[in-house]
C-alpha cells in the first residue's frame, strides 16, 4: 500500500501552510482561539475529506452506470462532543442530485456502495462516530 504525506510549514501566529501533492491549503484559526482566520480549521477539513471521498467514488459510479446527473452537492453535518480535545461522534452525509426519477435506484445504489464499500474516508470516520447518510434529489 501507499504512504501518504504532506508537509505543513508554520507561518506565524496559528497559521500552517500545508502542501499536498503541490496543493497549498492554509490552517488557520479564530481570532477567539489566537488565530487570524487565515485558513480552515483542521476538523472542519476532515468533513471535506468526507465529502471529497465519497463524491469521486459516486461520480465515478455514475458515470459508470451512464446516468445523466446534474446539480450535484454534498454536505456534511459534524456533531463535536463536549471538552477539549472534542471529537465528532455523529456524522450525516447529505446528497443532493438532479436525476430523472427512474434513475434515482442508481443513485441511491451509488451512495451505499461508496459509504459501505469504497469510500476510506468514511470507513476511518465510522471507528469513532456513527455515520449515516441522505439522498434529496431535486
Amino acid at each position: 500500500m501507499a504512504n501518504s504525506t504532506i508537509n505543513a510549514v508554520f507561518k506565524g501566529g496559528m497559521n500552517f501552510t500545508a502542501d499536498i501533492n503541490g496543493h497549498k491549503i492554509e490552517i488557520d484559526t479564530d481570532e477567539a482561539h489566537g488565530g487570524k482566520n487565515l485558513g480552515t480549521r483542521p476538523k472542519a477539513m476532515m468533513l471535506a475529506s468526507l465529502a471529497g471521498c465519497t463524491g469521486l467514488d459516486i461520480v465515478g459510479i455514475l458515470n459508470k452506470m451512464r446516468v445523466n446527473f446534474s446539480d450535484y452537492s454534498i454536505k456534511v453535518d459534524g456533531h463535536l462532543t463536549e471538552g477539549d480535545a472534542a471529537i465528532y461522534d455523529e456524522v450525516t452525509v447529505i446528497h443532493t442530485i438532479k436525476v430523472d426519477k427512474v434513475c434515482e435506484p442508481q443513485v441511491k445504489k451509488a451512495v451505499s456502495l461508496s459509504q459501505e464499500k469504497y469510500c476510506g474516508v468514511t470507513k476511518m470516520f465510522e471507528a469513532f462516530a456513527k455515520v449515516s447518510y441522505k439522498i434529496n434529489y431535486l
